[in-house]
C-alpha cells in the first residue's frame, strides 16, 4: 500500500514539470466576466486616481512657490497699489487671491468715500473688508480641495470591491469543487488565483490612493492657516492706515 502511494507521488512529481505554469496575465484572461469587470473598474479607478496625484502635486507645488513669492512682495512693499499688480501675476497663490478680494473692496470703499460717504459708516466699512477676505478663502478652499473627494473615495472603497472580486472567485471555486465531485488543486488553482490577484490590484489602488489624500489635506490645512493669519495681518494694517 505504501509502495503505491509512493509510486504515485513520484509519479506526479515527474509529470509536474511538463506543465507549463500560467502567468498572472494568462490567469485573468481566462477569469469569468465579472472578475475581469471589477478588474477593468479597479484598473480605472487607479488611472485616475495617480493622474490626480500628480496633477494635485504639480498645482499644489505652484502654489506654495507663488505664495512664498508673494508674501515677500507684500512685506516688503509699501503700497497696495503695486502689491495688487504683483499678485496680478500669481494666479495660483491662494494668498494672492485674497489680497486680491480685500484690496477690490476696499479700493470701492475708498471711491465711495469720495463720493461724501465715510469709510467709517458705508455698510460697516472694516466688515465689508472682512467679508470679502472670508468669501476668497472660502472659495481658495474650495479650488484646493477639489478632486480629492475622488482620492478620498478610492482609497477606502477600493479594497472592497476587489473583496467583491475575491469572493466571487472563491464561490466560483466552490462551485467547481460541486461540479467536479473532487477537491484537487486542478480544479480550484484558477479561481483562487483570480481571487488573490484581485486583492492585490484592489489593495495596488486603494493604498496610493489613501496615502495622497492624507498628504494632500495636511498641506491643505496649512495653506488654510496661511489664508487665515494673512487674512488678521491685513486686516491689521487696513485698520491701523484707514480706519482710524
Amino acid at each position: 500500500m505504501f509502495e503505491s502511494v509512493w509510486v504515485q507521488l513520484v509519479t506526479a512529481q515527474a509529470a509536474a514539470p511538463e506543465e507549463e505554469a500560467r502567468g498572472i496575465v494568462e490567469i485573468m484572461m481566462d477569469a469569468s466576466g465579472v472578475v475581469m469587470g471589477v478588474m477593468v473598474i479597479l484598473l480605472i479607478l487607479s488611472l485616475v486616481s495617480w493622474y490626480i496625484i500628480g496633477y494635485k502635486a504639480l498645482y499644489l507645488r505652484r502654489a506654495n512657490a507663488e505664495t512664498a513669492k508673494f508674501l515677500e512682495i507684500f512685506w516688503q512693499s509699501k503700497r497696495l497699489d503695486a502689491i495688487f499688480q504683483s499678485a496680478e501675476q500669481y494666479t495660483r497663490s491662494p494668498v494672492a487671491q485674497v489680497f486680491k478680494a480685500g484690496y477690490i473692496e476696499l479700493s470701492k470703499l475708498k471711491n465711495q468715500e469720495q463720493e461724501g460717504d465715510t469709510m467709517h459708516t458705508h455698510l460697516g466699512g472694516i466688515e465689508n473688508v472682512e467679508r470679502s477676505l472670508n468669501r476668497a478663502i472660502n472659495s481658495e478652499s474650495t479650488e484646493l480641495e477639489s478632486l480629492l473627494p475622488f482620492l478620498a473615495t478610492v482609497g477606502s472603497n477600493a479594497v472592497f470591491i476587489g473583496l467583491f472580486g475575491t469572493v466571487w472567485g472563491i464561490m466560483t471555486a466552490f462551485v467547481k469543487i460541486q461540479a467536479a465531485g473532487a477537491g484537487g488543486i486542478e480544479v480550484v488553482a484558477g479561481p483562487i488565483a483570480e481571487a488573490l490577484i484581485v486583492t492585490a490590484v484592489g489593495l495596488v489602488a486603494a493604498i496610493p490612493a489613501g496615502v495622497s489624500y492624507n498628504y494632500f489635506v495636511s498641506k491643505l490645512r496649512r495653506m488654510s492657516s496661511e489664508m487665515d493669519s494673512f487674512s488678521s495681518d491685513f486686516l491689521n494694517i487696513v485698520k491701523r492706515h484707514f480706519f482710524k
